[in-house]
């Protein structure tokens, strides 16, 4: 299938890891590179065919609401948090109502990645089916990465099913920030607040939890110095 046309950008995050950077600017205008890290991501959906971002805002909104009103596309549409910061999937669905029902592309901001093959959100898109998956997450092999400080998250059969990695000391595969599903996935959950991980084990249960692995080199940008380290990676090329 196509990628789909709407994507919700998860933004709203306090950035406390990204400190002294974030003192004055929410996490997602942090520059790499030149660009904000919002621009990073926003500019790789318009690349792909995304129409439409639905953007979450809490820490400095203002200043978020003023950057993203520069930008021609995607069409933004703001989802706002000020209230309250929802977590991930609370955050998603909190814009149920802007996203609609068809699959969409969820991003987080904090991911910057360098290309090699089959560029990797058009990996992401040929590989979701409905058939098979409710959750179709973007990985990339430990090796491959930067600033990713965790013990990787999953292990991917070959039949591309996931299983988290739970009591192990570490796994092969680290999540992207990106992934496809339906807003529906979470409709039945009654909090307001409320993490993506639940779902993503429940769907680990059901086998209808599943991964496309990129194969070019990921840079995961949480912190000032892997935002140095990121800069640095970047102009290598």
């Amino acid at each position: 299938m196509s990628l789909p046309k709407t994507a919700m950008v998860l933004a709203a995050g306090l950035g406390l890891r990204m400190r002294p950077l974030t003192l004055d600017r929410p996490k997602a205008l942090v520059e790499v590179g030149g660009r904000a890290l919002i621009d990073h991501v926003l500019d790789r959906l318009a690349e792909a065919g995304v129409e439409r971002a639905v953007v979450n805002v809490h820490a400095f909104a203002d200043q978020m609401e003023a950057h993203l009103a520069k930008r021609d596309l995607p069409k933004i549409a703001i989802s706002d948090e000020r209230a309250r910061l929802l977590d991930s999937a609370g955050g998603i669905k909190k814009a149920r109502d802007l996203l609609g029902d068809d699959p969409i592309l969820v991003a987080n901001i904090d991911s910057i990645w360098i290309e090699h093959g089959v560029p990797a959100l058009g990996a992401l898109a040929g590989d979701w089916d409905e058939t098979r998956m409710d959750n179709l997450l973007l990985l990339a092999a430990m090796d491959r990465t930067l600033g990713f400080d965790g013990p990787g998250d999953f292990f991917r059969d070959e039949s591309g099913r996931l299983t988290p990695r739970g009591e192990a000391a570490s796994a092969s595969l680290a999540y992207m920030g990106f992934q496809i599903l339906r807003p529906s996935l979470f409709d039945d959950v009654q909090d307001a607040a409320f993490s993506i991980w639940p779902t993503w084990r429940k769907l680990h249960a059901l086998g209808r939890l599943h991964g496309t692995v990129f194969d070019g080199f990921w840079m995961h940008v949480g912190d000032p110095a892997a935002r140095d380290a990121a800069e640095a990676r970047l102009r290598r090329g």
